[in-house]
This record gives C-alpha cells, structure tokens and sequence, in this order.
C-alpha cells in the first residue's frame, strides 16, 4: 500500500495543531503561510479529508484531524528526538524542550537552573507554556511538566526540585482593622476572601489541616482571580484574605505588610517536581535538563 502522505506535510500539519495558526506554524517552520496552506491541502486531497476547520480568525481540527493528531503525533515527536539524539552525540548537544508549567513551578527553574544550563548548552531550546490545568502533557504534545508531587500520574518519572509547599492565609492589617481574626477554618466565612479559579472554570477550595483534623471551606467574597501574584496583590490592597503559597509572601510577611492568619491550620504538602513519561526513552536535550534540575536540587538539600 502506497504512503499518501509525507513526512514534510505531516510535520506541517503537526505544527498547525499545535499552534491552532498558520502564521504561528509558519514561522516556527521557518516556511511561508502559502507554502504551507499549500502543504495541508495536498495532505487533505492525499488523505481525502478535511483536517483543519479554518476561518479568518481561528483554526480548529476536525474530527478526522483530531484521530490523526493522536495517532501520528507521538510517532513524529520521536522521530524528531531521534534525530535530535543523533545531532546530539557531539560536542553540542541540540534539541528543544517543551514543558507545561503553573507559572509558580516555572519560576526556581527559571531563576535557578535556566541561566547556566542554556549557557552550557547554546543549542538546546526551552519553552515553557503556563498553564493553571493538570493537562496530559503526553496527549498535549509536552516532553515534561511541573507539578507538585501528588498531582503527578504514577506512570512518570519525577524529580523533585522544591522543598515541601505550605500555603498560607494572609491580610493587609488595613483589612484586618476592626475586624475580629479567624480562629477556626469556619471563621472564614465571616470574612471576605480572595478566590481561585482553575483554567477549567473550576472554583479552588481552600483545604487546611491540622494535627489530623481538616477542614475544606468553600469561602466567599468580593473578588475571584486565576493567577496567585494578584492575588497576593488583592491581599496587600485590603480587598480580602488570600490563600497562596507562603514562598509567594514571605517578604510581605517579614516586612508587615501581611499578616499570617490560623498559621497551625497550614498543611505541607511534597514540593514541585519536574516529571516525563517513565515508559518513553527521553529525548538528549530532556535527559540533561532533567539532571541538572536533580544536580541543583541536591546541592540546595546538602
């Protein structure tokens, strides 16, 4: 039987779905949007099917794109780490790494292990695509995530890079200011809180504990935000209390312009890890970085 469709047109087609743009795969193809519309409709006619619902504004696979994403997606991926493995068994080893990351997680690699990994390593690319949702990063197309620990499938290889997380619940002591503190996790609901909600359009409940008891409350108030830096931001504008990782406020805490509220209630949950799929061999670029994230991680614990 006859391949009707070539490597060059799947790779564009591979570029498009992840993008959902013409443009954008363009030029990460380093192609003209002509050539590669022309690309897709020659894959189209091979194939005798409509792959992409295209309008002025947006691109959407159709089904038939969809079933052909899952199948021949993964089996491009490793051609492509093949061949990046290859490149690599020199002296400059070469590749890209895509990962999915909540934008808290991304930041101690960023600042930590990025800078002197992407120098040794001039011809390794990184992106790293923030996202609030627990996504499948082996159906979307990902080489790793960052997670904390227990958000982790058991079926990958984790390294764990952070030390053990605590939220905290903090105000502005202007908000606090006539007020009478939360001495219980029921408390809060005489207060105004600061929400969260998931990518999803799910509303985050805040889970506290203490000494084997715990409380999850489904608080109320003034203000729901998506992304934990506002909401810090929401707190040390007295619009209410938020409860964030304490990394994110520990200077604010420090210098008074936050107080720490029903601190004993604070659970500790495992620390941020970097994880892949353990049942595919990982490409060169994402072998080094994975070891350089463990390299950092253990000289921060010696």
């Amino acid at each position: 039987m006859q391949l009707r469709a070539g490597l060059s047109e799947l790779t564009a087609f591979l570029a498009i779905a992840e993008h959902r743009s013409f443009r954008a795969a363009a030029r990460q193809l380093g192609v003209s949007p002509p050539a590669l519309s022309h690309a897709i409709r020659s894959l189209e006619e091979n194939l005798n099917v409509r792959l992409f619902n295209r309008t002025t504004r947006s691109v959407a696979l159709t089904a038939a794109g969809e079933h052909l994403l899952r199948r021949v997606g993964p089996a491009l991926t490793d051609l492509q780490d093949g061949i990046n493995e290859v490149a690599s068994v020199g002296d400059r080893p070469s590749g890209s790494i895509r990962i999915s990351a909540a934008e808290a997680g991304a930041r101690p690699l960023i600042r930590h292990v990025l800078p002197a990994f992407l120098a040794r390593y001039p011809d390794i690319h990184v992106e790293i695509v923030v996202d609030t949702r627990l996504v499948d990063i082996v159906a979307d197309g990902f080489d790793a995530g960052i997670r904390i620990l227990e958000d982790i499938p058991r079926d990958m290889v984790a390294v764990k890079f952070g030390p053990d997380l605590r939220f905290a619940a903090v105000a502005s002591p202007e908000y606090l200011s006539g007020r009478e503190l939360p001495r219980t996790p029921q408390d809060l609901n005489n207060h105004r809180c600061i929400r969260f909600r998931f990518l999803s359009g799910a509303l985050y409940r805040w889970e506290l504990e203490h000494h084997g008891s715990s409380a999850s409350v489904d608080v109320n108030g003034p203000m729901t935000l998506g992304n934990t830096n506002l909401m810090v931001d929401a707190a040390l504008a007295g619009i209410g209390i938020a409860w964030v990782p304490d990394y994110h406020v520990t200077e604010h805490l420090a210098a008074g312009r936050l107080v720490r509220l029903l601190p004993e209630w604070s659970p500790a949950l495992p620390g941020l890890c970097l994880y892949y799929p353990a049942n595919r061999h990982p490409p060169a670029a994402l072998s080094l970085f994975s070891q350089a994230v463990r390299d950092w991680a253990n000289a921060q614990s010696d």
